[in-house]
């Protein structure tokens, strides 16, 4: 079982910022990648950036606009999404998601359970 916890979701006022976290633990396992996903009420999961786990390659999708920075810290298999100029239509239940091979085949089949950004006017 391999566990991702996600956090620094919460209410924030348009034009702030956020950072989330999202750190792995359990069984023992490899990390070829992380990324991030939302969803937002009535729509469907869509994909937000990702980052492999050694080099330096970060994807974005087109919702991250340039206002979105994944990062991560091989360390603490933590990786971390910075919001900016967060707007109303960022708000989402944020998802990380973990895929275990190093060259993207196996794709993200550990998930956590998603925090909550909500983005007032």
């Amino acid at each position: 079982q391999v566990d991702l916890v996600e956090s620094g979701g919460g209410l924030v006022q348009a034009g702030g910022s956020l950072r989330l976290s999202c750190t792995a633990s359990g069984r023992p396992f490899d990390i070829g990648g992380m990324g991030w996903f939302r969803q937002a009420p009535g729509k469907a999961r869509e994909f937000v950036a990702a980052i492999r786990w050694t080099g330096s390659n970060t994807y974005y999708g087109d919702s991250a606009e340039g206002r979105f920075t994944i990062s991560r810290d091989n360390a603490k298999n933590t990786v971390y999404l910075q919001i900016r100029s967060l707007k109303v239509e960022d708000t989402a239940v944020y998802y990380c998601a973990l895929d275990p091979s190093r060259d993207g085949s196996t794709g993200y089949i550990h998930w956590g359970q998603g925090t909550q950004v909500t983005v007032s006017s």
